[in-house]
């Protein structure tokens, strides 16, 4: 999401940086482009026009066009008005400090709510025990589809006794239920429509004054632009929302659904679907999306995918490696799972910052479906091969390029790429840091396209 948006604001940037003195003119003209920017990316008129406007005035104040970089002041102003339309801090689901915390999931039918109730549910399970309760009896498959994604998730599940049809039953139901099992947060995925009509708001209405829930979230397509603005309203009218869902943020949507919702309703984005893993969601963060938006990356994010592939079992094995000051195909097989378990490559590369401007990643040389061939390539060595890559001669290249649907020159590629790397690491673990030595460029093999 937001690529065309970043792109369009990236060439808006690069004029400002490039001009040593800015005239009120010139921050016109840029303003005009990022208006159309972010009218192309679907945010509503309204909301643009007012962030625009109080983009303006701070930018045209004496202050930003007389400073000695007022092209980097006016991006700054862009990114903290940015920030701040999107809500400045963090807002994750309010744990009551009296359990159960009650948790309704409202929405249209299709937006992903039944997904994202297990995926929440997943989230909360490392430091609660959470409870998903299917409320949609309309829909039998949607009953289904919650307790197969629950048992997936490994958290508690409860649906509607054989024949039960009776909504407010199984609401009742799950209090006890919970309460006898010590689950301490209960998250209702409600029936969906595929429009607002009064029959779902009416069973809302009655589930909402049963339950006195601490949340109501309603879940949003960020894929369905503009309308999720009005859907959102409606629902806010009628049930006083405390939070949204954006799901689909890493799909191809123009994104002006995350710029417009809180602006317009006042309901603040806790959350953002980013993958269809069970585990693909995270508390939305604006400083965070608008970094991404500005092409500044996402450090923070890139860390945390990076802790949650890193097992110790893999810190272990990188001691050893270190320790014996040799790196073999293991090793290197080994980053390749981490980096598949951190998502889609492209999605990664994403976050580092300035990663449009380097030149590997802009010819394409960490295509993934190159990854895909050298880790196939390692695969198709035996252990032996693996641990000691120097037995690997004409024989052994011809069988490993045929194990692997490749060819000799992309194993001899990748075993002289080896050999690189562990020049490299031996020179490293003894203190090369007092003589320079070159780093070997390890880009991802042109032949391997």
């Amino acid at each position: 999401m937001f690529d065309a948006l970043k792109s369009r604001l990236g060439g808006v940037f690069a004029k400002l940086r490039g001009k040593g003195k800015l005239t009120e003119e010139d921050v016109q003209e840029a303003l005009r482009e990022v208006r159309r920017a972010l009218l192309e990316a679907d945010v509503n008129y309204k909301v643009v026009k007012d962030l625009v406007e109080n983009i303006r005035v701070r930018a045209v104040e004496k202050s930003v066009l007389e400073s000695i970089t007022p092209g980097q002041q006016v991006i700054g102003v862009v990114y903290e008005e940015l920030m701040k339309l999107m809500g400045k801090d963090p807002k994750p689901i309010s744990i009551s400090s009296k359990p159960p915390t009650i948790v309704m999931m409202v929405g249209l039918q299709g937006g992903g709510k039944t997904t994202s109730t297990v995926k929440i549910a997943k989230k909360l399970s490392r430091g609660h025990r959470p409870l998903v309760v299917a409320c949609d009896l309309r829909r039998p498959a949607a009953v289904d589809q919650l307790k197969v994604l629950a048992e997936a998730a490994g958290v508690g599940f409860l649906g509607p006794e054989p024949g039960d049809t009776d909504v407010m039953a199984v609401v009742r139901r799950a209090k006890d239920y919970a309460k006898d099992r010590l689950l301490d947060v209960i998250l209702f995925d409600t029936a969906g429509r595929l429009a607002v009509d009064q029959e779902m708001m009416a069973e809302l209405d009655g589930m909402k004054e049963y339950l006195s829930p601490h949340e109501i979230l309603l879940v949003v397509d960020s894929m369905s632009g503009q309308e999720a603005v009005t859907v959102s309203e409606a629902f806010h009218e009628r049930l006083g929302l405390t939070g949204v869902v954006l799901t689909k943020v890493d799909g191809d949507a123009r994104g002006g659904a995350a710029l417009a919702v809180l602006a317009s309703t006042g309901v603040p984005i806790k959350y953002a679907g980013v993958g269809e893993a069970i585990d693909a969601i995270e508390v939305f963060d604006a400083r965070r999306m608008a970094e991404r938006i500005m092409g500044m990356g996402d450090v923070a994010g890139l860390v945390e995918k990076i802790q949650q592939a890193t097992t110790e079992e893999d810190v272990k094995r990188i001691s050893s490696s270190v320790k014996k000051n040799k790196l073999d195909f293991n090793d290197l097989l080994a980053q390749f799972e981490q980096i598949e378990k951190m998502g889609p490559l492209e999605k990664v590369i994403e976050m580092i910052p300035g990663a449009d401007k380097i030149k590997e990643l802009k010819d394409g040389e960490l295509d993934p479906s190159r990854m895909a061939r050298m880790r196939a390539i390692i695969q198709s060595m035996t252990p032996d091969e693996r641990r000691n890559p120097a037995i690997i001669k004409g024989s052994r290249r011809r069988r490993i390029a045929q194990g692997s649907g490749t060819t000799i020159q992309m194993v001899n590629q990748l075993l002289k790429q080896q050999t690189q790397m562990n020049d490299l690491w031996k020179k490293m673990g003894k203190g090369a840091g007092r003589k320079r030595f070159q780093m070997p460029k390890f880009k991802g093999f042109s032949g391997f396209s």
